[in-house]
């Protein structure tokens, strides 16, 4: 028969080992110290004893949940959750209900919704007059930028407090708390807990969950090395959504290693993304942008090999089309870089839209009719290649508009040489209209 002492203890041992490691104070919450340290935001606001509602946004497993929980305890108000994923607009008005009740009888809830940003517009919309009333203290935590997910009404109303991805000293804490909760060490080495680390990828809830499969899988006697942990545990996904936050950071970083000239941090994040997954024709893709609207004319090659990285992937496929666009990464981090020509072309739209539909001079347009010569189209056209250095330095632009500059060269790559052109034809073109120069406007 069993007693009530060994069923509790066996409800204790069989629950998760993330269940059962959960932080019972804000100083046990490890990773956070800017929100739960001794200067940490929440430490200073649940010290003011003037709590008010807020949004903890960060990536899996990095507390937000616990965190939520403990400053219900913390403020002494009552804990509910939800889930957005679970619940809609009919709940949401028994959950007010409840809180209403309870307020009345001098209870103050503290109402924690998790995926919070998975609530459409109207249903966030229903939490604003219960937050200004003081019905309930909201906390919604979410794995994505409020910015874009949630209304400007509800934000407006919340603080939005960030939870960083755990470092990996942070995790390494957790697995000595867990050998000592558990009262076993973890049958690796230094170099297989290292793995374990990296394998839970700043996820505190991952690297409890994967010590607790090396104690299942783990026969008496085993020591696992590096090769032996891969071949016993299954490698856990990245963290990584290619619709969202994940996705837009790392192809900024790629973006920007490649315009900062850094062909190893480049390849890096080229790596990450094929390694997550990412669509590498998605990838290809940006190659071409950043080859048009950071090197552009510094290196007029640069656009070719994009392109034919881009092609040489549609043709291979993976995994060996993966290295002409790691052929392409490089290139373009190492290419000369000029920002003019995208530059330029952002002038011209904008002049485009200031200055409407302007007839362009007449000088350069046909006149295929009896009536539009009379008009003066074409009149006084010089054809250039018959002009001496076949150029005749007429003005091109519309006349009520001006010549206008837009395209600025740097003095970098194949561009100081366009430069140079620009230069000697400017000076043919004083020449020539008799001007004493551009006539920039």
């Amino acid at each position: 028969m069993v007693s009530l002492f060994d069923q509790i203890a066996e409800e204790t041992t069989s629950r998760p080992l993330a269940d059962r490691l959960r932080p019972k104070a804000l100083g046990e919450i490890v990773g956070q110290d800017h929100l739960t340290g001794p200067d940490g935001a929440v430490t200073r606001m649940l010290a003011s004893g003037s709590l008010g509602s807020l949004i903890l946004w960060g990536p899996p497993g990095t507390g937000k949940t616990t965190l939520a929980r403990l400053i219900a305890a913390e403020a002494d108000q009552h804990f509910e959750q939800i889930s957005a994923i679970f619940s809609g607009v009919g709940e949401l008005r028994k959950v007010f209900d409840a809180a209403r009740a309870r307020r009345r009888d001098g209870v103050a809830t503290l109402l924690f919704v998790d995926e919070i940003h998975r609530f459409n517009r109207a249903q966030q919309d229903s939490f604003l007059p219960v937050m200004e009333d003081g019905t309930i203290t909201l906390i919604g935590a979410t794995t994505e930028n409020p910015s874009f997910e949630l209304n400007a009404a509800l934000l407006s109303r919340a603080r939005v407090l960030t939870l960083k991805r755990l470092e990996d000293d942070a995790l390494a804490a957790l697995l000595d708390r867990a050998e000592r909760e558990t009262g076993q060490t973890l049958p690796i080495d230094d170099d297989a807990r290292a793995l374990l680390v990296g394998m839970a990828d700043g996820d505190g809830r991952a690297i409890l969950t994967l010590a607790e499969e090396v104690w299942r899988v783990a026969r008496p006697g085993d020591a696992f090395d590096a090769d032996g942990l891969r071949a016993v545990l299954q490698r856990r996904a990245p963290v990584y959504d290619k619709s969202q936050d994940g996705h837009y950071n790392l192809i900024s970083a790629l973006h920007k290693a490649v315009r900062g000239s850094d062909p190893d941090a480049a390849l890096y994040y080229l790596a990450r993304m094929l390694d997550a997954g990412e669509d590498p024709l998605y990838l290809g893709r940006r190659l071409v942008r950043m080859a048009s609207e950071d090197i552009g004319l510094a290196d007029p090659q640069a656009l070719s090999i994009a392109l034919a990285a881009k092609d040489a992937f549609d043709y291979l496929g993976s995994p060996e089309g993966e290295l002409a666009l790691a052929e392409a990464c490089v290139y373009l981090a190492t290419a000369p870089k000029s920002n003019a020509l995208y530059t330029a072309m952002k002038g011209a739209m904008r002049a485009a839209r200031e200055h409407g539909s302007l007839l362009p001079p007449k000088h350069i347009l046909n006149a295929p009719t009896k009536l539009m010569g009379a008009e003066g189209y074409g009149k006084g056209y010089q054809y250039d290649h018959d002009q001496p250095d076949a150029f005749s330095g007429q003005d091109y632009f519309p006349p009520e508009m001006g010549r206008r500059r837009f395209y600025e060269p740097v003095e970098r790559g194949f561009e100081r040489e366009i430069a140079k052109r620009l230069d000697y034809w400017a000076r043919l073109r004083a020449e020539r209209a008799g001007q004493g120069g551009d006539g920039d406007g």
